[in-house]
């Protein structure tokens, strides 16, 4: 399970980058699609992408060590700077010399901002020019995030990737407070580059907002790159949008986005949008589900997500998946999972591990297609096993607008019917 040598017999760089933190590497790209492999050299660890990055919102990914993490061989996770903040706190981290060696982690770390947790999970959360203003929920006083102070928080974490402190709203909210909101995380960013203590050891990534306007998607993206930030975000989506104006903002960024960095769409993580979002051109991607579903006793799998708690998989002795080499595929079955999750701690573990997994093989699967430029076909025989015959409007219709067309006969016969629905509602069985 170790990407160490999949690039090995690659030329120089096609196009790259190079900032006092991060040197990025565009190894290869699809000839069809926007899709391309790529290895980015950070502080701690060379990561490849296209790469989805695990969640440990506390330091921690719920159940798993990270000797495990490194023997599933992630490359990069994520810490929650606003959790962070509040406990351990940034003394405790500055004295244990940054959240890598207090969770004995010698990879990859991206911390977001904590913008979004202000406004999501706080009550009271007011945003004004200053920064965001809420109620702290340990002891009721109210409280102040400016731009300088998440970056410091940052700063003390230590993590190899920060994201800017940016004017979070709804993906479903229209109007001038979108563009307040675009223009207001532009100016938190200038803010936040002038508090940046560490730019030698720690990069910071600005985030495009413009909500599912496709004029101020692009003023924000054109803007950020007038900041040579070492590489960029696409943020504001996954918020209950519509699949069909998520993938044509993702597509719309990674147009104006320079080539040659790493861009990050937040908050992806289904399989689907993995595979479509590589064939517009993402290169890093981040989301809860993986290891949340898990501990609802979800396995996932190339055909949709197994849930282990029915009662079908009482007497099934065979593992999740017969191609998985996790720990959990090789050495437990459906039977036993059945009886342990959602019921015992190791069942919750065990089934993470086996998400994680997933999440890995997946990306290396996507990133060798791309390598051998069958990135197409790659894509093809997916969806084929992902959703049989009817497949959504939206991945038809982003795939066609990087030249995959699902409709029209493959060489094994195999075409896609659309159907007017967001998510895979049931496996294909």
């Amino acid at each position: 399970m170790t990407t160490t040598d999949e690039f090995a017999q690659l030329g120089a760089p096609l196009e790259s980058s190079s900032s006092p933190a991060l040197k990025f590497e565009v190894l290869a790209k699809c000839s069809t699609t926007k899709a391309r492999a790529s290895r980015m050299h950070l502080p701690h660890y060379t990561a490849h992408t296209p790469m989805f990055m695990p969640v440990g919102t506390m330091g921690t990914i719920k159940g798993i060590t990270t000797a495990q993490l490194r023997t599933l061989d992630c490359h990069v996770i994520l810490g929650n700077t606003y959790h962070l903040g509040s406990q351990p706190g940034p003394e405790l981290l500055e004295k244990a010399g940054g959240l890598h060696k207090f969770m004995a982690w010698d990879r990859g770390l991206l911390t977001d901002s904590g913008g979004f947790q202000m406004v999501s999970l706080l009550k009271l959360a007011n945003i004004t020019e200053d920064g965001v203003e809420f109620e702290n929920p340990h002891n009721g006083k109210m409280m102040m995030l400016t731009p300088e102070m998440s970056i410091g928080l940052q700063n003390s974490i230590g993590a190899d990737i920060m994201m800017q402190l940016d004017d979070v709203v709804s993906s479903l909210t229209t109007g001038p407070r979108v563009e307040e909101a675009m223009w207001r995380s532009l100016r938190w960013l200038d803010r936040g580059i002038k508090a940046h203590k560490r730019p030698t050891e720690q990069n910071l990534f600005p985030i495009v907002q413009g909500g599912l306007d496709e004029r101020l998607r692009t003023i924000s993206a054109q803007e950020l790159t007038k900041r040579e930030s070492p590489g960029y975000a696409i943020g504001g989506l996954s918020g209950g949008e519509a699949k069909g104006s998520f993938w044509r903002m993702v597509s719309l960024s990674t147009d104006i986005l320079p080539t040659n960095k790493p861009r990050y769409c937040m908050g992806v993580g289904y399989a689907e949008d993995l595979v479509v979002c590589s064939a517009l051109g993402v290169d890093m991607y981040d989301c809860v589900f993986p290891t949340r579903t898990a501990r609802f006793g979800n396995a996932l799998v190339r055909t949709g997500s197994m849930a282990l708690r029915q009662g079908k998989y009482k007497n099934d002795f065979t593992p999740i998946d017969s191609e998985c080499e996790c720990s959990t595929c090789k050495n437990f079955t459906r039977a036993y999972l059945h009886t342990t999750v959602t019921k015992e701690t190791t069942g919750c573990h065990l089934v993470t591990v086996h998400n994680i997994a997933f999440q890995m093989r997946l990306m290396r699967d996507i990133r060798q297609a791309i390598v051998e430029d069958r990135y197409p076909q790659f894509v093809r025989s997916f969806i084929k096993t992902r959703f049989g015959k009817t497949v959504p409007q939206w991945i038809v219709d982003a795939l066609k607008s990087v030249n995959i067309d699902l409709t029209a006969p493959g060489a094994d016969g195999y075409f896609a019917t659309t159907v007017d629905e967001d998510f895979q509602k049931h496996p294909n069985v």
